[in-house]
């Protein structure tokens, strides 16, 4: 059976406040070292939702498919592709193009490289039925872990890379999560695991989702933090991950953690900062920037999504048809849910 050439697409198309529609879009060509992979499932991340609102920080190819979470199996290849085939069931890392003679991919952090364009901002993404991908960010889906979970890896690696890789947890830290969207309520998850004690902090209208923060075994708080963070000894806590994607955050961290503690920043945030760096100073704290991930991460993720060791059923808020794109996106913005799914 001949496929389509022309498939409908979740696009962006300006900077505007919600000028995101469903469009007829072409099936993509691949080339020789290419796949062409039919979407099984694909998340909707933060991310979408802001520029779906029009409040992000970073630049936009418009007119763009959106989408860079997501999974399905492959029906075509290029003439180059040698370890994959029709039918195999795979998970795309998000890092479309990049110059693989930097520096940065050269060492293996090919995420880092600062020309590296992304799915569903810089290159058009997965909220479709067809989409191309290099097989050089493909993954196989081990049996038995389902297509619609393996599609929200790409999130669990990005808390992976930022409380397993970039922070500094031992068993019996206190650990403070601010904000619990997505990628902070797997951060905790994934400090869970390390042994960590965490709490999740957020505002009144996060009491959703900070229930699904104490399903993982977390403090949720709603404001202030500050009586767990120095329950013990007054200090503060070991560790603080912000993310939350609002840029004066960072002083809720800076206030939280203990000397000689450390930061992780996830969360992007345009607003620019009116406060003193100071304390960062004074305490001997280490800030740490964390972004995006890379194959080890991936794979090491996949397994332990695979085991079920991390357990991604809480986060999942629904599962909705491409055509009620806006729907979930509504649910999820309003926050009574953690993670919509899309399911073309």
């Amino acid at each position: 059976m001949s496929r389509p050439t022309t498939q409908p697409a979740v696009v962006t198309y300006d900077r505007k406040p919600y000028s995101v529609e469903l469009r007829e879009t072409t099936v993509p060509e691949i080339g020789e070292s290419d796949v062409l992979l039919e979407v099984a499932a694909v998340g909707v991340c933060g991310s979408d939702l802001h520029m779906w609102t029009g409040d992000h920080s970073w630049e936009v190819n418009y007119p763009c498919v959106l989408g860079h979470e997501f999974s399905g199996r492959i029906c075509d290849v290029g003439a180059r592709v040698k370890n994959f085939q029709p039918g195999d069931r795979v998970v795309s890392e998000t890092a479309a193009w990049i110059d693989t003679d930097s520096p940065m991919s050269r060492r293996g952090l090919y995420n880092l490289d600062p020309t590296r364009r992304g799915y569903g901002a810089a290159v058009d993404g997965a909220m479709t039925r067809f989409v191309r991908v290099p097989t050089r960010i493909l993954h196989r889906v081990p049996d038995g872990l389902a297509l619609e979970k393996a599609a929200l890896t790409e999130p669990c690696c990005v808390a992976y890379n930022a409380t397993a890789v970039n922070s500094e947890i031992v068993p019996g830290d206190r650990v403070v999560v601010l904000g619990p969207g997505p990628i902070g309520i797997l951060c905790a998850a994934i400090a869970r695991m390390r042994g960590a004690l965490v709490a999740v902090a957020g505002l009144e209208r996060d009491r959703a989702r900070l229930a699904i923060a104490e399903r993982y075994g977390c403090t949720a708080i709603i404001g202030d933090a500050s009586a767990w963070a120095k329950e013990t000894d007054g200090l503060g806590a070991d560790g603080v991950i912000d993310a939350t994607g609002y840029s004066p955050a960072l002083k809720t961290a800076m206030e939280l953690v203990r000397p000689a503690g450390w930061i992780t920043k996830v969360g992007w945030g345009p607003q620019p900062l009116n406060f003193s760096l100071d304390p960062i100073v004074q305490k001997n704290v280490r800030l740490q920037g964390s972004f995006s991930h890379n194959w080890p991460i991936w794979e090491r993720v996949i397994q332990l999504l695979s085991a079920r060791q991390l357990n991604i059923d809480p986060i999942v808020g629904g599962h909705w048809k491409l055509e009620q794109w806006n729907e979930a996106f509504t649910t999820m913005n309003s926050g009574t849910i953690v993670k919509a799914v899309l399911t073309p």
